[in-house]
């Protein structure tokens, strides 16, 4: 039974934040373990004094797709004005702290760098120590901690600057103890202060707690599809479908130009561990090729303690260009989206001169060789931030 930062605070640490005035950051993932609202628990409890909310992508209800703006507007079950930080800076939540003694966070992250979730805590740590306020962030799990970390230590993440603040593509860290390590590695200074979990540690899954999942944005709607994004959502970069609009995003990849049987042949053969594809036919209702009829594959998740979504994803990537290089199709909206995914253009230009010779899973290999360095200093600071 794990118990979560949000139940941990109301079974016995509310007084934390008795007489202060509450802004509260969160989404519909912000739940109890039986489904309440944070919102609701906080806005009901006569100690606690909750005088705002505050929406990120996706908004507080979950309801607006990605890329669409989140309006200002008043919560209709709580009458709470409700303003908006996505898209937007530091400046965004100082101006709106004024009459917020401490803002709280509660949204489930993913574990993945690609997340503009995890940019909305890294903005809230800045916004409140530059207000002179105090954050308090109440724990929840990695759902994919038991994935190893890996990646280059990038500080960007599409239209999103992170100001410096690097962390690799997977990092392994609770958004409570990413904020540790946000705050105490780069000096931003934040009032912080974590209310842990109970009964959970990084060896395990999510769906091996007790806890329900609720998709924290609408096309994170299952652990396997958390367990393959740090892999599939670099073609979200490029004109190859992510799966965007189907019921399987970043689980289907495909595009009109692609042989379904041919590519889930060629990725079968390179012995990825932990995964199996499937030839898959699917036309997406909204996002890329909308409404068109193409092929790709399904990536399947056959033995998840083993694989490593990372090379998985690098491998399709550098399989499709060397059966597809005469295309466009690592442009994305008339640029190379790509490399801000990337955190950089080294991924992209390592496949756009890649030997047909090699095999797609050697390229990848070499890439994530490349990054060791990186990770090595990571992981001699992991230890130090993690709190289960």
């Amino acid at each position: 039974m794990v118990r979560l930062g949000i139940e941990t605070l109301t079974e016995g640490k509310a007084d934390l934040l008795a007489d202060e005035r509450l802004g509260l950051i969160t989404n519909p993932s912000g739940v109890t373990s039986d489904l309440t609202p944070t919102i609701d628990v906080l806005n009901g409890m006569d100690c606690l004094d909750l005088t705002v909310l505050f929406a990120p992508e996706h908004g507080i209800r979950g309801n607006i797709q990605a890329d669409v703006t989140v309006e200002e507007n008043i919560d209709e079950r709580t009458g709470l004005p409700v303003k908006s930080l996505y898209g937007e800076r530091k400046a965004r939540i100082d101006e709106n702290l004024s009459n917020v003694d401490v803002l709280v966070y509660d949204i489930q992250d993913v574990g993945c760098r690609f997340y503009t979730l995890v940019y909305t805590l890294a903005y809230a740590l800045e916004g409140v120590a530059h207000a002179d306020k105090r954050l308090v962030v109440l724990d929840r799990p990695n759902p994919i901690a038991p994935v190893e970390p890996v990646g280059n230590i990038a500080d960007s993440y599409g239209h999103v600057d992170l100001g410096g603040y690097g962390f690799p593509i997977v990092y392994g860290l609770t958004a409570g103890e990413l904020a540790r390590y946000l705050n105490k590695r780069f000096d931003i200074g934040a009032d912080l202060d974590i209310i842990e979990m109970d009964g959970w540690d990084h060896s395990t899954w999510y769906d091996e707690t007790s806890l329900p999942w609720v998709q924290p944005s609408p096309n994170m709607p299952t652990i396997t599809t958390a367990t393959l994004y740090p892999g599939t959502c670099l073609f979200e970069g490029t004109s190859i479908s992510e799966g965007r609009g189907t019921t399987k995003p970043f689980e289907l990849i495909g595009a009109p130009w692609i042989d379904a049987d041919d590519w889930a042949d060629t990725l079968n053969a390179q012995g990825l561990d932990g995964v199996g594809f499937r030839p898959a036919y699917f036309t997406p209702t909204f996002s890329k090729h909308e409404r068109q009829d193409i092929e790709g594959v399904q990536i399947h998740v056959l033995n998840r303690d083993e694989i490593s979504p990372v090379r998985v994803g690098l491998t399709m990537l550098v399989s499709a260009f060397q059966t597809y290089p005469d295309t466009s199709w690592l442009e994305f909206n008339g640029g190379y989206f790509i490399d801000q995914l990337a955190g950089g253009a080294y991924v992209r230009k390592t496949v756009e001169d890649v030997d047909p010779s090699v095999a797609p899973i050697d390229v990848a290999n070499g890439l994530i060789d490349s990054w060791s360095v990186d990770l090595t200093d990571y992981r001699g600071q992991y230890e130090s931030y993690t709190l289960y």
